[in-house]
């Protein structure tokens, strides 16, 4: 490669982290825009908590469903074709949830929402992944963090027009648009990664393989570590801030700042998440995160003053906040066919936001809440027990995230 060439390639590979950085922040806001909104559409269609939440059911099936077959996509026709097409199909999708005229309408629309959303999200760390070789850092984290960020932005924006009540469907549309205006600016900077080149020493791909025949028992136990994170993740948005309004007796507004300490610590981790990744080798840092949220969880359920348990909540965020990007970017690593790596360890983490609040649920049925959480705390300790897996076959391959 001449001169000319590398910095041509140099070029190109940092337009297109500006554009993974922002495509993250874009599948944040619009997702965020959606939840915030969840209240407004539930009154509109005046259904109870026991058919809104089959209805959000449907937005985890869509997305179970698609996530498998996205990494056969993008080696088909590329994370950037693949990512685009969501971001054009997903974003106005969810328009329809603010004209939906029942429990059935809604559940249809929204197992469309995740059909595409999980494409969306799989793809986009496709090529996430695929950058972080092409520059030669573990920058998976920081991409996360854009999500958390753009989550915020979206969040605060929503609460906001929710109080001015604002129709959700005029809300939906504004959402949409911003979100197909970021992501096309975003994936026309991607880097095209159709005919990627796997890594030195791995097998032959298999082009007409399905996603799950790419799973042997390294990446089996990432999936179980990202599982163990996204049980953590999904029960901090379910439970904390109940925890802390029911067992600590805090006010509302306290209860709620509960969890947006978690929500805060999350996303600080993921943007610091490179450099410790960086620092002392992504095995290291993950073992450090299971550890972090074994302290978080069991300073959150054992310390009755509120003040210390919101530093509970804190170490719980922090600890979590890298696990699912480095076990992302790990699966990738010396893979064969890394997209469909990435496509079948996302499932598996993602079954974490689906499994483990219900398996919580039945504890606190049958103890409490507060016994319930503990096993978070056992999560935390299978992110430590299967960190080691995230280590690169290969040294010196891609990207500087062995550890």
């Amino acid at each position: 490669m001449t001169s000319t060439e590398s910095a041509t390639a140099q070029v190109a590979a940092r337009r297109a982290v500006a554009g993974v950085y922002v495509v993250f922040a874009a599948n944040g806001l619009l997702y965020a825009s959606w939840a915030t909104r969840i209240p407004d559409v539930r009154d509109r269609l005046g259904v109870g908590p026991a058919v809104l939440g089959l209805a959000l059911l449907a937005l985890a099936a869509g997305s179970l469903v698609s996530m498998p077959l996205t990494g056969w996509a993008c080696r088909r026709w590329g994370s950037r074709t693949i990512t685009t097409i969501c971001v054009v199909v997903a974003s106005p999708i969810v328009i329809g949830a603010g004209f939906a005229t029942n429990a059935l309408t809604l559940g249809l629309v929204l197992f469309g929402m995740g059909l595409f959303w999980g494409a969306w999200d799989v793809s986009m760390n496709v090529q996430g992944h695929h950058v972080e070789q092409a520059v030669g850092r573990a920058l998976m984290p920081r991409f996360h963090g854009l999500w958390s960020l753009g989550s915020i932005i979206g969040a605060a924006i929503g609460s906001g027009l929710a109080a001015v009540r604002l129709p959700v469907w005029v809300h939906f549309v504004l959402a949409a648009a911003a979100a197909v205006g970021l992501g096309l600016w975003s994936t026309a900077r991607f880097l095209p990664d159709r005919d990627e080149i796997p890594a030195p020493g791995a097998t032959v791909p298999q082009e007409h393989g399905s996603t799950w025949q790419v799973l042997d028992l390294r990446l089996i136990l990432i999936g179980v570590m990202v599982l163990c994170s996204t049980v953590g993740e999904g029960a901090a948005a379910d439970w904390l801030a109940l925890f802390f309004r029911d067992d600590r007796n805090a006010s509302p507004g306290l209860a709620a700042a509960g969890f947006t300490a978690f929500t805060i610590a999350m996303t600080a981790g993921r943007l610091l998440g490179t450099t410790a990744i960086e620092r002392l080798g992504r095995g290291v840092t993950l073992r450090l995160a299971g550890v972090l949220t074994v302290a978080g969880v069991a300073i959150t359920l054992t310390v009755p003053w509120t003040g210390v348990a919101f530093v509970g909540a804190l170490l719980w965020g922090l600890g979590l906040s890298s696990v699912f990007p480095g076990g992302v970017s790990a699966a990738g690593d010396g893979a064969a066919r890394p997209a469909d790596a990435i496509a079948a360890v996302s499932t598996v983490g993602y079954a974490g936001f689906i499994l483990g609040p219900p398996v919580i649920g039945f504890i606190a049925q049958h103890t409490s809440l507060s016994v319930g959480l503990w096993f978070v705390a056992v999560m935390g300790a299978g992110i430590t027990l299967f960190a080691g897996a995230t280590k690169s076959p290969q040294k010196g391959s891609g990207s500087s995230t062995t550890g």
